[in-house]
């Protein structure tokens, strides 16, 4: 008796398991067919409606409103989310009045087409702020690890965001044990990010899988921090390097040369001080451009991973294509880095390089 009502239990879960995801399948193909993108219509908010209830209704999306001092929908970012009906299949606005939450934030996959939006000209006003790190244990006693560090992660499909601050205070010597601390963990299938900050120490930001564009960011952090297997567009964003002797800004992953991801920094503008690497190989395989940014005099010559692996060398893509700016000392790259002509970085320059003209209408 006691193994056949354990069957019959393990048999409800996986049975529930797969209509949840039957479930999902559909509302995205639903939405597929009638030809959902992003457009910026889906980060507009009427501010005079910025205090009424999740009834009110924009651009024929719902809004929910979150205000920390309460007279709001929810009084938590969180709280906002966990208003949202699992598997929707319409746009819902959530705005986030001005103050700083302190809380750890999750957008689940079983919740696509979601905006968090708060004020475009004053991201500084807005922020979502977790203080986890990689050797933090959770309440069974078992670290966390960078994953699970994040302050906020997105899953969401179809997610975009505006006007807000991702932040993870915890302050770290770059390369220190169990300091990898996360402020933002993207794994959305699709994502638009426009104007927001993210900002941490050491993997700030884990750009972990899915087809992201990062247009007219703030990104800070120390060693790694962009870091991830996703293939995303950065447009005319800031990295803002904090590594005060040693550091790198992106370390993006492949497992094999068939992968279709990368990174992609057009037009960035790359700041900060001590000896920064553009890129480091995180595996045998990564995929980093950068083109038409502009590099100041902080950069490591070499620019680059200076291995001696000679299969590595072979194998990762780094390039660099019409950037300017004092870092930019083309002598002292490392001898196997081949320099880019227009027709191989054409393919990284635009939208074109995440799809973008089939899911973003910008």
């Amino acid at each position: 008796m006691g193994k056949s009502v354990n069957v019959g239990g393990g048999f409800l879960v996986v049975l529930l398991y797969f209509l949840g995801c039957l479930q999902v399948g559909l509302a995205q193909s639903s939405a597929n067919a009638k030809g959902i993108a992003i457009s910026w219509d889906d980060m507009k908010m009427d501010k005079r409606g910025a205090r009424v209830s999740s009834k009110y209704d924009f651009n024929g999306s719902r809004v929910i409103v979150v205000d920390k001092n309460g007279g709001a929908d929810s009084l938590t970012v969180q709280g906002a989310i966990d208003l949202v009906p699992q598997y929707n299949t319409q746009r819902v606005k959530i705005y986030i009045l001005p103050g700083i939450y302190r809380e750890k934030v999750l957008v689940p996959r079983t919740k696509p087409y979601i905006s968090m939006i708060g004020d475009q000209n004053r991201v500084f006003d807005t922020i979502i702020s977790w203080n986890n790190k990689a050797s933090d244990a959770d309440s069974n006693g078992t670290a966390l690890g960078t994953y699970r560090s994040a302050s906020v992660t997105i899953e969401s499909d179809y997610f975009c965001a505006t006007g807000i601050t991702f932040e993870n205070t915890v302050v770290a010597e770059p390369g220190g044990q169990g300091m990898q601390a996360v402020a933002m963990r993207v794994s959305s299938k699709k994502a638009f990010f426009y104007r927001v900050r993210v900002l941490g120490a050491q993997d700030t930001l884990l750009d972990e899988t899915g087809t992201h564009y990062f247009y007219e960011c703030h990104i800070q952090g120390s060693i790694d921090f962009i870091f991830g297997r996703a293939k995303s567009l950065f447009q005319d964003c800031v990295l803002q390097s904090t590594a005060k002797k040693s550091g790198a800004i992106a370390a993006h992953h492949r497992d094999s040369p068939n992968e279709d991801t990368g990174f992609s920094f057009v037009g960035c503008v790359i700041n900060g001080t001590g000896k920064i690497l553009l890129g480091r190989a995180w595996g045998n395989y990564s995929r980093t451009i950068y083109s038409y940014c502009y590099l100041n005099d902080i950069i490591d010559p070499s620019g680059w991973s200076d291995w001696n692996d000679p299969y590595r060398q072979k194998t990762v893509v780094f390039g660099e294509y019409k950037c300017s700016g004092r870092g930019t000392n083309a002598r002292g790259r490392v001898p196997w880095l081949k320099p880019l002509k227009y027709e191989d970085a054409r393919p990284y320059l635009d939208i074109g390089f995440i799809g973008g003209e089939q899911w973003l209408k910008l």
